[in-house]
C-alpha cells in the first residue's frame, strides 16, 4: 500500500492506494501537522496496512517538512514529492514560461486527467479557489485559469456588507430569489455555472479542438457540475489518483 498526501491550504487530503486505485481517503487539517494530533489520525487511518512508499504534492511549503516528518514516523520507505521536472518525465510535458510556479496539485490533476480521459483535457478543481488546468492535444500542460472559490465569494459578501448573511451553499431551481438567502444561493450556484461555461468556451476556442474532455474535482464539483453537459466526468479523487500515478510511474 502507498500513502498519498495532497497538502492544501485548509486540509491535507490523505489517501491509501494499491497499484490500481485509491482505496480510501481522509481529510486532516493542514495546520495540525506541526502537533501530535495529525500523526495520531494518520496512524488510525493506516491501521494495519503495510506501507511501501508515499507520493506527495503541496501548495503549503511551510507544512511540507512536517508532513514528511510524520510519514517517517509511520514508515521508513521512500516519499516522492511531485514537481514540474518530475511530471514531465512521467508522461505530461510542461509548456509554461515559469514551470516552477505551477501548483503541484494542478500537475497531479493534469497527469490523472490525461491518463484517464486523454488529451486535450481540462480539469476544473473546486477548492478554496476554482482552477482550470489545460492539457493540449500533444499531452502538454500549457496553463490554466484561477478564479475565486464559491465559498470565498459568499463569505466575502457576508463579511463586507452589513445585512447579507452567511449562507449554506446548496442548489435551488428558482431563477428569482424570494428571500435574501435564496437570492445569494442563486447568485452563487447559478452564477458559478455561468462562470464555468464561459471559461470553458474560451479554452475550447483557444485549443481549436472539436472535443475536449472536461473533468471536475474538488469539494463543490458534484453541486456545480449537476446539469452541466459541458462537464464530462466528476472525479473527487482525481488529485490523489494523479499522485498514485506518480508513484506507479516513478521508475
Amino acid at each position: 500500500m502507498i500513502l498519498l498526501f495532497d497538502i492544501g491550504n485548509t486540509h491535507t487530503h490523505v489517501g491509501l492506494a494499491n497499484s490500481r486505485r485509491v482505496l480510501r481517503h481522509v481529510n486532516i487539517p493542514t495546520t495540525s501537522w506541526t502537533g501530535s494530533r495529525a500523526l495520531k489520525r494518520l496512524r488510525e487511518f493506516i491501521g494495519r496496512s503495510r506501507i511501501t512508499g508515499a507520493s506527495l504534492c503541496s501548495v503549503v511549503p511551510a507544512q511540507t517538512a512536517a508532513v514528511k516528518a510524520a510519514f517517517k514516523r509511520v514508515s521508513d520507505t521512500e516519499c516522492i514529492e511531485l514537481t514540474h521536472d518530475l511530471v514531465a518525465r512521467l508522461g505530461v510535458g510542461v509548456d509554461y514560461p515559469r514551470p516552477e510556479t505551477i501548483g503541484p496539485d494542478r500537475l497531479a490533476n493534469a497527469l490523472a486527467a490525461s491518463a484517464g480521459h486523454g488529451a486535450p483535457s481540462v480539469v476544473v478543481d473546486f477548492g478554496t479557489a476554482v482552477t482550470f488546468d489545460v492539457v493540449n492535444r500533444k499531452g502538454d500542460y500549457i496553463g490554466g485559469v484561477i478564479a475565486p472559490g464559491i465559498a470565498a465569494m459568499t463569505d466575502y459578501l457576508h463579511e463586507k456588507t452589513a445585512l447579507l448573511p452567511r449562507v449554506e451553499i446548496r442548489d435551488t431551481p428558482a431563477a428569482v430569489g424570494r428571500s435574501t438567502e435564496e437570492a445569494m444561493r442563486i447568485g452563487a450556484v447559478h452564477g458559478y455555472r455561468g462562470l464555468i461555461r464561459g471559461i470553458l468556451a474560451g479554452i475550447r476556442k483557444e485549443l481549436k479542438a472539436r472535443r475536449v474532455a472536461v473533468v471536475a474535482t474538488g469539494g463543490c464539483a458534484n453541486l456545480i457540475a449537476k446539469g452541466m453537459p459541458e462537464i464530462d466526468a466528476i472525479d473527487p479523487l482525481l488529485t490523489l489518483e494523479g499522485l498514485r500515478l506518480v508513484w506507479d510511474r516513478r521508475k
